[in-house]
């Protein structure tokens, strides 16, 4: 059996850069999505006003305080697959996933797997409903 031999310096250089790669995931949400378009709290209210479908993939606590009216919620973690959603719009129907301000990455997953799954038309509203409240728009 190998044993290594882990200097003081080094040991100290790994306590201090494992942590911030454990945080990687974290932070701003992307700006873009390939295949999508990233969309202002302005165009997704046109979006809006045109009839599009908007989907809501935050959790259930979330829908539960607030949403985009006529919004359909999938909850990312729970109920986001290929079928749900193909329940809810088709692969051809432009589509607007929304989810908690620019920390929150879900509606880019969603938009990912979206665009992954065939979908043509997907809109990346990375503001998200905190944006869309703030800019006075219709919500229940």
């Amino acid at each position: 059996m190998t044993r290594w031999k882990i200097s003081f310096p080094v040991a100290i250089f790994a306590a201090s850069v494992l942590p911030l790669s454990a945080q990687a995931g974290k932070g701003p949400s992307p700006e873009q999505v390939p295949g999508a378009v990233t969309v202002s709290t302005e165009h997704a209210k046109r979006l809006f006003v045109q009839g599009v479908k908007f989907v809501d993939i935050r959790s259930y606590s979330d829908w539960d305080a607030g949403r985009i009216p006529l919004a359909y919620h999938i909850e990312l973690k729970k109920e986001f697959t290929p079928e749900r959603l193909a329940s809810v719009v088709d692969k051809h129907e432009p589509v607007v996933f929304y989810c908690n301000s620019l920390a929150c990455h879900r509606s880019a997953k969603a938009s990912k797997k979206a665009v992954l799954w065939g979908y043509k038309k997907v809109y990346y509203y990375r503001e998200g409903y905190p944006a869309w409240k703030k800019a006075m728009n219709p919500i229940e």
